[in-house]
């Protein structure tokens, strides 16, 4: 499994205080040091079966400084993907890479729930 978040956000913690209650063995990626590339986007979106909106964190600083509620309306997929690629603080998080599933925010803590 891989994690992918960011060591400043209380959810992020969370799920990992969970994967190691777990006893779940995972490596970390530092979303704010290693951004995302757009082709990682498209496969995680891809595999995942989201939309597209659902890897913006929308609650973030930067998705507002750039006023994206409106231009994502009007920007193609591929465009999408560049802009997730350019700032890891505009992907939401957690994401948790399975192996067979891309979880993307509130989709991780269910999941871990789940698991027996």
């Amino acid at each position: 499994m891989k994690l992918i978040g960011y060591k400043k956000c209380s959810t992020c913690k969370n799920i990992e205080k969970l994967l190691e209650e777990k006893g779940l063995d995972y490596d970390y990626r530092e979303i704010d040091k290693e951004n995302p590339s757009a082709k990682e986007i498209k496969a995680w979106h891809e595999e995942s079966g989201l939309d597209i909106q659902k890897f913006f964190n929308s609650s973030g600083l930067v998705y507002r400084r750039l006023g994206l509620k409106d231009k994502l309306k009007i920007m193609d997929l591929e465009e999408k993907y560049r802009l997730l690629s350019q700032d890891g603080m505009l992907v939401k998080r957690p994401i948790l890479l399975t192996g067979d599933q891309v979880l993307v925010g509130p989709q991780v803590k269910k999941y871990l729930e789940n698991l027996d």
